[in-house]
């Protein structure tokens, strides 16, 4: 079950003044790569009065290709090219109103819970947990929910000292949105979650050395008694849901 965490980038209202890249495989749903939009164009006029022409666009072409690129990716192309035209029907619209639902059912689950957000909440697909509420570190959470097959992401928060040693972990609603949950379903997720969450903090109390937890992550984890329980319900739960194609 993905909790996907989705990055908050590429604000449309920005383009008329800068440049800025948008991820392409979160909430637009299409493959790992990046779309980027640069200003084309009269920039201004040099002391002669002739005009000075933007020139952004062969530095950005020579740096994807062949600055970091072999070649180009025409697969990874034309999933962008299919992610963008989904863009266009209601269904994506629709869609996207989900997944800002579902984020705020999940905020405010987690706030009733007892965790803290950064922000206090979430306006967008995003919800950022602050675990200093609850004693835990990110990683731990991040390792103990991936054994019972909830993904999420660790995340430094505020006040981190280091992002080695986060204090937070991110979530996302646009993932599960796709599979056809509801706004009672992420409610669910919330509680599954919790519950993870809770056992991370008992498996602290076991192992208070990062190295130790770790190696019964590896050694241990799977076999788990808890762990295995807790899986078998995130599995009855997300079974429910297809995998869109």
């Amino acid at each position: 079950m993905l909790s996907l965490p989705q990055h908050i980038r590429g604000n449309p209202s920005i383009y008329d003044n800068n440049n800025d890249d948008l991820n392409s495989s979160l909430s637009l749903r299409g493959p790992r790569g990046a779309l980027i939009f640069y200003r084309i164009g009269k920039k201004g006029v040099d002391k002669e009065g002739k005009p000075v022409m933007y020139n952004l666009k062969s530095r950005i072409d020579s740096a994807v290709f062949p600055g970091h690129q072999g070649g180009p990716h025409n697969h990874t192309i034309a999933a962008i090219s299919t992610a963008l035209h989904q863009t266009k029907f209601p269904e994506y619209k629709l869609y996207q109103q989900n997944v800002l639902k579902n984020a705020k059912v999940m905020a405010n689950e987690l706030l009733a819970r007892g965790y803290a957000l950064v922000s206090g909440g979430t306006d967008n697909h995003l919800v950022l947990v602050d675990l200093n509420s609850k004693n835990i570190e990110g990683d731990r959470v991040d390792n103990t929910l991936d054994l019972i097959n909830i993904a999420v992401n660790k995340n430094t928060v505020p006040g981190d000292k280091s992002p080695l040693n986060p204090k937070g972990i991110r979530l996302g609603s646009p993932a599960m949105t796709s599979r056809g949950l509801q706004e009672k379903d992420f409610k669910e997720i919330i509680r599954l979650l919790d519950k993870g969450v809770m056992y991370a903090h008992e498996l602290k109390g076991k192992y208070p050395k990062k190295q130790d937890f770790k190696d019964w992550v590896k050694n241990e984890g799977q076999k788990d008694r808890v762990i295995q329980e807790l899986r078998s319900e995130v599995i009855d739960f997300v079974t429910k849901f297809d995998v869109p194609f």
